[in-house]
């Protein structure tokens, strides 16, 4: 039996495919553009090959900022994480109490991002900040505007308050697809509170906690508007995470080329480690 196809579909889909290649292919094609040549000024550029890829693989300021955000990424996911999963486990099921804590949850992440930033670079001033003062009248010298130290205590903590609520929204998801019946089993047998939770609860959020873990860490790994706002990216160069780096080396500096090609070499290691988490994820669901 023949099948006649209708291709009139298509006509819908067409609006989107022109925005999506407006908004993103055209954009990416000038990058690539710019990536592979040099300018002088008054729009004439020169053709310049790989010499920019070349100069940011060799670069120690791109491999630092590199490493800032390997290690940023890598204490938020240690940190959240495990307290998103604490949090999930201890919000009740049932009652009032439910939207309560799903409400409160689910506030800081409706801010946004600049206005995170500016929030917290108010709180953790030594002058008129909560924090500050706080930290300071416990004998403890903090100022996250001087010492480095201080300023990825102050940024860390600042995405934890942000970003934690959303693993325990997931994780609380996760939760509430148990059966019932999975817990009374689990009492009828005497089970542990930690054997509900390796044998029971654990499963149940392993697929939730691969995206949680995905979303955490492309958006960690990506962090651009709440450091920049509070530190600026110092002091120094502390803090100064491969997004900050090239924005100051494209409009700070006005360096197309080179701003193109890490930019370009940004984007593929974000999506290197985009295939590698769905990889894992698809695995994870071809085992089951």
């Amino acid at each position: 039996m023949n099948k006649t196809w209708n291709n009139r579909a298509w006509f819908m889909v067409l609006p989107v495919l022109l925005l999506v290649a407006f908004s993103a292919v055209i954009p990416l094609m000038t990058v690539v553009n710019y990536s592979v040549q040099d300018t002088f000024g008054n729009n004439q550029f020169f053709w310049a090959g790989a010499e920019w890829f070349e100069e940011m693989l060799t670069s120690d300021r791109f491999w630092l900022a590199m490493g800032r955000n390997l290690i940023f990424s890598f204490i938020i996911l240690v940190i959240e994480i495990p307290l998103g999963i604490f949090i999930a486990l201890n919000m009740p099921r049932k009652g009032w109490g439910v939207p309560v804590c799903l409400v409160l949850m689910a506030l800081p992440l409706l801010i946004p991002w600049n206005v995170v930033g500016t929030i917290w670079q108010v709180f953790g001033r030594v002058d008129i900040g909560l924090l500050g003062y706080v930290a300071n009248a416990l004998g403890f010298d903090y100022n996250y505007v001087n010492d480095p130290f201080d300023a990825w205590v102050t940024v860390i903590v600042m995405d934890v308050w942000h970003w934690t609520s959303l693993v325990v929204l997931l994780c609380y998801a996760g939760l509430v697809s148990i059966p019932d019946a999975y817990y009374q089993a689990a009492k009828i047998d005497g089970a542990s509170r930690w054997a509900v939770f390796r044998y029971i609860q654990l499963p149940k959020m392993n697929r939730v906690l691969l995206i949680a873990v995905l979303l955490r860490f492309m958006d960690s790994f990506m962090i651009y508007t709440e450091p920049f706002v509070v530190t600026g990216g110092g002091p120094g160069n502390s803090t100064t995470f491969l997004s900050i780096d090239l924005v100051k080396m494209a409009i700070g500096q006005f360096d197309l080329g080179p701003a193109a090609a890490m930019s370009i070499i940004y984007f593929l290691i974000i999506l290197l480690m985009s295939w590698i988490f769905y990889t894992v994820m698809t695995n994870y669901d071809a085992e089951k």
